[in-house]
């Protein structure tokens, strides 16, 4: 199993594109009616993915930059071209976006920013931006409340091989505060949810890349537990995923 964040999806590409949450389309009218975001503006999206957060900017008339060092999941980036004409697929990193000096209106990082380096990013953010540029941090944060949610976070954890170490959630608001600091940013939180059968939620499983996958250590008992898990918790057929998408957004100098 890679350690490597530029490599890890490598092999969950497909299962990332089918069963990872979407955004709310809240997120967009909120950044609309706060931060002013209209067509206008020069998005880049950084640790883009296969999609999922560039997709909203572009259906808000946005140019995007997608910014994505993995080669599978820059390839489901790929496969959108054809679909948005103001989309832009860039192979590289947070870190070294290559994108010009003050030239982004906006950045992005949808359920990304844990993977970056904080110092490095920071220094390359403020030479991408626009003086007045602004930094929004995006995450689905999976709750652990219901019954299920609970059982389920708990099969991550005995077999998730480096869940807790790479959990997006040991990134506190304040740790987020500083990266912003001297600036300040506002939080906003929206409901979000997924409704899976139960092969849908086997493939949200495996899109995390911390799971084993088929042949490794675990899998076959990983798999067995979240079948108990389905038949125990589903309701016709269905199992409910709750999420809050918290939304950290302010401007960067």
């Amino acid at each position: 199993m890679t350690t490597n964040s530029t490599e890890r999806f490598g092999n969950r590409a497909d299962d990332y594109v089918k069963y990872r949450p979407g955004y709310p389309p809240a997120v967009i009218h909120y950044l609309k009616d706060q931060f002013n975001l209209d067509p206008d503006k020069k998005i880049a999206d950084i640790g883009a993915g296969t999609g999922i957060s560039t997709a909203i900017f572009l259906d808000a008339g946005c140019a995007v930059w997608a910014v994505e060092p993995n080669r599978e999941m820059r390839g489901k980036l790929t496969g959108l071209v054809n679909l948005y004409p103001k989309l832009t697929v860039v192979d590289a990193t947070a870190e070294r976006t290559t994108l010009p000096d003050n030239t982004v209106d906006v950045i992005v990082a949808g359920q990304a920013f844990h993977w970056f380096d904080v110092e490095k990013s920071k220094t390359e953010f403020i030479r991408i931006l626009k003086p007045d540029g602004l930094v929004v941090l995006i995450w689905n944060e999976r709750n652990t409340k219901t019954p299920f949610e609970i059982d389920y976070e708990d099969l991550i954890i005995k077999y998730g091989k480096d869940y807790l170490k790479i959990d997006h959630r040991n990134i506190s608001d304040r740790d987020i505060e500083k990266f912003y600091f001297p600036q300040t940013c506002r939080i906003k939180i929206f409901d979000n949810y997924q409704s899976f059968d139960y092969d849908g939620l086997k493939g949200r499983l495996m899109s995390s890349s911390y799971m084993p996958v088929n042949g490794e250590s675990g899998y076959e008992e990983m798999i067995t537990g979240l079948e108990k898990l389905f038949a125990k918790y589903n309701r016709n057929g269905c199992i409910r995923i709750n999420y809050d998408t918290k939304v950290f957004a302010g401007p960067f100098k």
